[in-house]
């Protein structure tokens, strides 16, 4: 048991860390991309990742046709409609605020959990543990000076984002869990499911295939996008939802936010303000005690 704990705990980490940087790798990769297209080139080049390590561990991809509407309905919430809604607003906001408001996920699981998953069960520390977090999110996003200067309906789509998220990780949970796949197919099904989504409206529906220069640094965000971010680390979030929960599982984005901040500002010179770190250092904490770090304080 304590190795299985240490396994999706470092697990929990490499996905937190992987996801925070996305925000930054979308913001450049928008540069040249369009929304449809950014989610496509990363769902594509994540799926081609997963394929070679299924391949190389020997695993069967499933070919019958209930898996893969299950893979289709995962990946419009975990990718298709998230992934392109993030490359669209960070066209207009900083990768900074898109990390911030993307820790606002366990908010939408645990309303999924209520409304729609209500096999799953949220125990109190969780609870404590997700409220902390939104209190650390409202800190650092500086919630007493609004939006500030941003655009009401890029935030907006951040918003529809994470409950996207939120309610991604109870379907899993529910519909692909049961059908007993090694993690790494069942993130490829995801993962390659959404790029299916996805490749018809870039190729139909965007109004440009691209909208700059594709130079280096595009290119090598993109393949870090969709190689870690779209690859790697939704094996990592798999062990991480089979091994604890959505609930817990969800909380990963109360990590990504300090890792986008931080990105943020010494690689692209967006502005930290005093109440970052400080929001930073308590969606730690809330991440600690909904993974039961502070187990004594909640027992009945």
């Amino acid at each position: 048991m304590p190795q299985q704990s240490r396994h999706w705990v470092v697990s929990y980490i490499a996905a937190g860390l992987i996801w925070g940087a996305s925000f930054l790798f979308i913001s450049v990769g928008a540069t040249a991309l369009p929304a449809f297209g950014v989610a496509f080139v990363r769902l594509l080049i994540g799926a081609v990742t997963l394929f070679a390590i299924i391949k190389v561990r020997g695993y069967k991809i499933p070919t019958d046709l209930d898996t893969w509407l299950k893979f289709l309905g995962g990946g419009a919430f975990m990718s298709a409609i998230p992934f392109t809604l993030f490359a669209y607003a960070e066209t207009h906001v900083t990768s900074a605020l898109a990390g911030i408001v993307n820790s606002t996920t366990p908010i939408a699981t645990v309303l999924a959990i209520l409304i729609a998953f209500r096999s799953e069960k949220i125990t109190r520390a969780q609870w404590f543990g997700l409220g902390i977090g939104i209190v650390g999110s409202l800190i650092l996003i500086g919630v007493w000076n609004g939006f500030g200067k941003n655009d009401l309906l890029p935030v907006i789509a951040l918003f529809v984002a994470t409950i996207c998220y939120g309610f991604g990780g109870p379907f899993i949970r529910r519909y692909i869990e049961p059908k007993k796949l090694p993690t790494e197919v069942g993130a490829f099904g995801q993962v390659a499911g959404g790029a299916i989504i996805v490749l018809p409206l870039y190729l139909f529906a965007s109004p440009a295939k691209l909208v700059g220069t594709v130079d280096v640094w595009v290119v090598l965000s993109m393949l870090a996008l969709g190689s870690l971010g779209s690859g790697i680390a939704y094996v990592a979030y798999y062990n991480v939802l089979k091994a604890a929960g959505s609930p817990i599982a969800s909380t990963i984005t109360l990590v990504t936010p300090i890792v986008a901040v931080l990105l943020g500002v010494l690689v692209l010179g967006e502005g930290i303000h005093w109440y970052e770190p400080v929001g930073g250092a308590v969606i730690i904490f809330g991440a600690a005690v909904a993974q039961g770090r502070f187990k004594k304080l909640f027992r009945s």
